[in-house]
């Protein structure tokens, strides 16, 4: 068993670019430099390709945590990779807890999700309802993905609203999710603006990223320029 993950973790050693995780760690600065290898996404996902059905990469995804953030990109894109619904849903279901960071976040979207959309639903909003900061972002981000198009509800808006948090990586995808709703249900997003349903600093994020969507015209542009609050700082 753990000459599978020594084998796999001295692979993204091969592929090491110290420049690059140098330009990574600035990216992410929660995480400690020493965890960031620095390989590059094209090769990752090469890699992911490569030995994504081998006993080797089940071994993988069964041991976490895992010690590298490119070990954790790695277990993203196999996830990403992995076809039948049920199996993929299990193996994230193992692997949302041990996020934590919003690179490996933003990057989880398996391509199977696509033809199950309505399955996802119930466990999109228990993963809303959780305290891990990732595990909600995650939710939000499979929303906006996903149900601000043909399968839109305006209860949807509800849920990612209700989220309180001051977690800066919450508080961001919640923003990026109504702007985005702005742009693409305008008359079931405003709303919550003019009724100030968000948070202050949430509430003026998602106006700024709304006023720099070119999916937002410029006449909705000048109405969310009336609309910023005050922010309280303490």
């Amino acid at each position: 068993m753990g000459t599978d993950i020594i084998d796999i973790t001295a692979q993204l050693f091969a592929l090491q670019d110290k420049p690059y995780a140098d330009f990574q760690s600035k990216l992410l600065p929660p995480l400690p430099r020493e965890t960031i290898i620095g390989v590059r996404t094209p090769s990752m996902r090469k890699m992911a390709k490569h030995i994504g059905k081998t006993p080797a990469a089940k071994t993988f995804l069964q041991t976490l945590p895992h010690r590298y953030f490119d070990e954790n990109q790695l277990h993203v894109f196999i996830l990403c990779e992995e076809k039948d619904f049920q199996t993929c849903l299990a193996e994230l279901e193992r692997f949302l807890p041990y996020v934590d960071n919003w690179a490996t976040c933003d990057q989880l979207s398996p391509a199977c999700f696509k033809k199950h959309t309505q399955e996802l639903l119930p466990y999109i909003q228990r993963w809303l309802a959780t305290e891990h900061t990732y595990t909600i972002r995650f939710g939000m981000g499979m929303l906006m993905r996903y149900f601000l198009d043909e399968y839109f509800k305006p209860k949807y808006l509800e849920w990612v609203a209700a989220i309180r948090s001051e977690e800066y990586y919450i508080r961001m995808m919640q923003a990026w999710f109504f702007a985005t709703a702005l742009s693409k249900q305008w008359a079931s997003t405003l709303p919550y603006i003019t009724s100030n349903r968000l948070q202050p600093w949430t509430h003026n994020k998602t106006i700024q990223k709304a006023i720099e969507s070119y999916r937002i015209s410029d006449k909705q542009k000048d109405i969310l320029r009336t609309l910023r609050v005050h922010e309280r700082h303490t």
